[in-house]
């Protein structure tokens, strides 16, 4: 092997979900790979990986970014929450949780994970004042089972929840 095709690896720390992780990896390896196959972290949903579904949403420093587009690398030393850090430690669900399962917000499920963290970051963002707004900034998340209705009641019932 030549010094041209050897696999050239990077130390990356990585801060999740509040825990912190060492990892070795590939400079082009995206973040969504890294949660997925290197830490298991498998409830950011790889969907078209191309950005364009929204599946894999994640919060960088509370503001919401698409893993399959972002490098691994460029994430280090920023807060990185998925799916799995939404809940609290007691288990007790985010008010977003809450509300997709109280509308019935799903129907395959396979979006959900990113629809919830869209919705977290869209209410977070003052972006949730009417369904239309709602669907104005959700409008990048895909749902192939047309869930539509119920995930803007969703993300209403969240959004008054939180405000209050």
């Amino acid at each position: 092997m030549t010094d041209q095709t050897k696999s050239t690896t990077i130390p990356l720390h990585l801060t999740i979900n509040g825990h912190r992780y060492e990892l070795n990896v590939e400079p082009r390896v995206t973040l969504l790979d890294a949660l997925r196959d290197r830490l298991d972290l498998t409830g950011t949903k790889k969907g078209c990986d191309h950005g364009q579904c929204g599946a894999c949403t994640v919060h960088v420093d509370g503001e919401r970014v698409l893993a399959c587009l972002t490098l691994a690398a460029q994430v280090e030393g920023r807060e990185i929450t998925t799916i799995e850090g939404l809940a609290g430690a007691d288990g007790t669900l985010d008010a977003v949780q809450a509300a997709f399962l109280e509308q019935d917000a799903f129907q395959c499920g396979y979006c959900t994970p990113g629809q919830i963290m869209s919705a977290v970051a869209c209410i977070r963002e003052g972006h949730a004042g009417s369904d239309d707004e709602i669907r104005e900034y959700m409008a990048g998340n895909l749902c192939r089972c047309g869930a539509y209705p119920n995930i803007v009641a969703a993300v209403r019932q969240a959004a008054l929840e939180v405000a209050s």
